[in-house]
């Protein structure tokens, strides 16, 4: 029989560990070092009698038992979150603007994993340009920004690189005697702008025939085989293709994502914390 109690904050690192797929990961959602996550799952390790996770320098893989144990660990946080929140006062609000260049289809995961680091915190989300979250971050609307990098601004912390490319539908044919048809977001997009000037700079004769609100809508456009797009592969249907090589398009760099914050301590910190966290795992997956 167990006797002695398991050390909480070891349980939150393995359930890290495994939801990010991460021990850098989940270092950076706790605010502490990787030695010390390592540290913590070796202890749990010692404390259950038993291998938790398989770890290679290529990948982290939860073993027989450690799948057993995921989701007991889950229900021992929520139990213990619940408890605290009976006490917690307030509900604390957290304001985050993420662009639609960057919010892709794992948003639903990453809000689910901040609410899992503190299920007390109010979490308001808006969706937008990097432009337009920007201003109104600089207006104190939002406490926090993700977004990419925009013209003129040299501040912000650097969550991550994302690789871009020119993408069709799989069925999708270019006359070489026609302007390059073009999906684009409206104005103001950075992305939009540096896919025109790539092209402009290029020599390649271009224009526009679809013009979309958000970036599900101009991948509709994609799939719908209107034209190419200027997107990262995650903000695509399975199917898409890079055409960028076969048409002899100007390489697209790798785009950094940025966070503006004036959050700096306190549990929306570590919300955000687990978010920066489990976006860049998204990205890199």
């Amino acid at each position: 029989m167990i006797e002695r109690p398991l050390d909480l904050d070891a349980a939150r690192a393995f359930l890290l560990i495994a939801e990010l797929g991460s021990f850098t990961r989940a270092a950076e959602a706790m605010g502490t070092t990787q030695a010390a996550v390592s540290l913590k799952l070796k202890r749990l390790e010692e404390r259950l009698g038993c291998r938790l996770l398989e770890r290679t320098p290529r990948y982290v893989q939860l073993s027989a038992r450690g799948s057993a144990f995921l989701q007991r660990a889950r229900e021992l946080l929520d139990a213990h979150d619940r408890a605290l929140a009976l006490f917690a006062g307030a509900r604390q609000r957290l304001a985050i603007g993420i662009s639609d260049h960057v919010a892709g289809p794992e948003l639903p995961a990453l809000i689910a994993r901040m609410n899992a680091q503190d299920p007390q915190l109010s979490i308001e989300i808006r969706i937008g340009s990097s432009g337009d979250l920007l201003q109104s971050f600089d207006r104190r609307e939002l406490d926090t920004v993700i977004v990419r990098q925009h013209a003129g601004r040299g501040d912000g912390e650097v969550l991550t690189e994302e690789k871009f490319g020119w993408f069709a539908a799989p069925s999708w044919r270019h006359f070489a005697h026609e302007p390059l048809p073009v999906a684009t977001m409206a104005e103001p997009c950075g992305v939009r702008a540096m896919a025109g000037q790539l092209l402009d700079a290029a020599g390649v004769p271009w224009t526009e025939v679809f013009i979309g609100g958000g970036v599900r809508a101009v991948a509709a456009a994609v799939m719908a085989g209107l034209g190419v797009a200027a997107l990262a592969p995650r903000m695509l249907p399975f199917g898409a293709v890079d055409v960028g090589s076969k048409l002899g398009l100007p390489d697209l760099p790798r785009l950094p994502v940025l966070l503006h914050t004036r959050v700096k301590d306190g549990r929306p910190r570590d919300a955000l914390a687990a978010l920066s966290a489990a976006f860049r795992s998204a990205v890199k997956g």
